[in-house]
């Protein structure tokens, strides 16, 4: 072991899920290291913990896999349960830190952001109860990264992480795994099988598309090996370390080949994509995209269908951008119903004290409490075990829906890449003007109430403030603003616009004609357009 001296990196403050740069700063000399041994620190240390590590498989994966190892055999940890070639989805490696009861694990990943050597890369530390770590942990890991003054690495060639089984890297067992089969064995327990492999022996075509991410083999392996799907249902089903140049966001924006697919004339019945880790998901039916809000909200009115989730849902919790589509379910079963933060650390307590079984994100993440990550081939088998157990298509799925529930129109607007001084000062301007807001009138719309967001966690009291910007109309429609923690470069602004309508009419319009008279509205309570000098959203979902 060698005790190496260092000095703090700027700017090493984990966002929602981890830390996320451009991968050319992750392979300065020390960064990685610095972040990693900062991470341990702040823990109470590995020495005599199992740890669980793998990633997406992006570029720099496997270098860095091999760096932390070594920090943790330095450190002391016992064993470090690792996805063969250092492949493990987001879903999967929550589920091995809960079914080996390891102290907690390491996923290398940006998520849905693009791969490769000028692209982005990411460390997320995730807790024993397999969640992503909570916001006293990532404070306390920051907090170390301003004053490390050095790291301890193992002096010891690389691990052969290609083939199952164990080996030592000092006193560390390093017990290499098959990155799949637990995760399909998981699946196999919560759902009908029997019942999939007969809707796909019936004629059932389905597209996947695992955008040249990790999900590629777990698809293969569920849906064609298990459940019988034509080969060739899951297409870019090769994990590449750019993601073979696509950027894997499963929106209809990057998501373009699906979407051009299932909107023809050869549609097969169903379509789904992943995106870069896995944990993310995006359901299109033949001719009809599904909102993720409206996907969640379908979820919950039929999880009693799948054998999972027979005796009901415990309750169900959304983040706050998050439509709500799934309160007015919630509401008619007689469910608990709860909004947080952005970010799946808050339902983390929520599933852990029993409180909810079902939470869902707008940004294409639904999960439940069989892990404690969203699950985007969970998301997607949920989807296919309603459609066997009604016998219904996913159009008809969501007419009935919306002819039950009424719709909630909504759309999500993308101003990527902003100047982050600009960002803080148009929202700084609307922080200051929130409470004048409420009884303005502007584009034939009410402002009923406006606020900025703040969350008390019902189970132990921590505070998380600061949480986006809400302008709620009167008539249940409403504009939320917030800054993304997801991205590498300048600044993200999102901005979430939902408009409530009870039918039976107006439940087909096209969501951004419905929405038209809420996006003019926040251009002139914000100005964004006219402060940023952008034409109009860089991507909307």
């Amino acid at each position: 072991m060698t005790t190496h001296p260092t000095r703090p990196f700027e700017g090493q403050k984990p966002g929602t899920s981890g830390l996320r740069k451009k991968t050319p700063v992750f392979m300065q000399p020390g960064y990685l290291e610095n972040f990693v041994q900062s991470t341990f620190d702040a823990i109470g240390g590995v020495a005599g913990k199992t740890l669980v590590l793998g990633g997406d498989g992006r570029y720099f994966g496997v270098e860095a896999a091999q760096v932390i190892l070594k920090i943790a055999a330095a450190g002391g940890a016992a064993r470090m349960i690792v996805g063969q070639g250092s492949w493990l989805s987001t879903p999967a490696a929550s589920n091995l830190i809960r079914l080996r009861k390891a102290d907690g694990g390491i996923i290398l990943s940006a998520s849905h952001n693009p791969g490769g050597p000028d692209e982005d890369f990411g460390v997320k530390y995730n807790m024993a109860n397999g969640g992503p770590a909570p916001e006293a942990v990532t404070d306390a890991i920051f907090a170390r990264t301003q004053v490390i003054d050095s790291y301890r690495k193992l002096d010891a060639p690389d691990v052969n992480l290609t083939m199952v089984g164990e080996s030592r890297l000092g006193d560390m067992v390093v017990d290499v795994v098959d990155p799949v089969s637990a995760y399909a064995d998981m699946m196999e327990s919560i759902f009908d099988f029997k019942a999939l492999r007969g809707l796909f022996h019936e004629g059932f075509a389905m597209r996947m598309d695992s955008m040249c991410a990790i999900t590629g083999p777990y698809a293969v392996e569920i849906f064609e090996n298990r459940l019988g799907a034509a080969k060739g249902t899951v297409v870019h089903e090769q994990p590449l370390p750019d993601f073979g140049g696509m950027h894997p966001d499963p929106n209809p924006t990057w998501a373009h080949e699906l979407m051009a697919e299932m909107m023809g004339p050869d549609a097969p019945d169903f379509g789904a994509a992943s995106d870069g880790d896995g944990d993310r998901n995006m359901i299109v039916g033949r001719g009809i995209y599904v909102s993720p809000s409206d996907s969640l909200a379908v979820i919950a009115a039929n999880a009693h269908l799948v054998p999972g989730y027979a005796q009901g849902l415990k309750g169900v919790a959304r983040s706050m951008p998050t439509s709500a589509a799934v309160d007015r379910v919630a509401e008619a079963l007689k469910l608990a119903c709860y909004e947080t933060p952005t970010g799946w650390k808050f339902f983390g307590n929520l599933m852990d004290a029993g409180r909810v079984s079902l939470c869902g994100e707008e940004s294409f993440g639904t999960g439940s409490d069989h892990v404690r990550e969203k699950d985007g081939l969970w998301a997607v088998l949920m989807w296919l075990n309603i459609i066997a157990a009604r016998n219904m298509g996913v159009a008809e799925i969501m007419a009935d829906h919306w002819e039950t529930f009424g719709r909630n129109y909504y759309s999500r607007h993308d101003y990527e890449a902003l100047p982050v001084d600009q960002a803080n000062a148009m929202l700084g301007d609307l922080r200051d003007r929130l409470s004048s807001l409420k009884g303005t009138q502007v584009q034939g719309l009410v402002v009923q109430d406006a606020d900025e967001f703040s969350y008390e966690d019902p189970v132990d009291g921590s505070i998380s403030a600061h949480q986006g910007f809400r302008i709620l109309f009167e008539g249940g429609s409403r504009a939320v603003l917030r800054l993304s923690g997801t991205g590498t470069e300048g600044a993200t602004l999102r901005v979430y616009l939902e408009r409530y309508v009870a039918g039976p009419e107006g439940l087909t319009e096209d969501p951004q004609h419905a929405l038209a008279p809420i996006i003019a509205a926040t251009e002139d309570l914000v100005g964004i357009k006219a402060r940023t000098g952008r034409k109009g959203p860089d991507v909307i979902t």
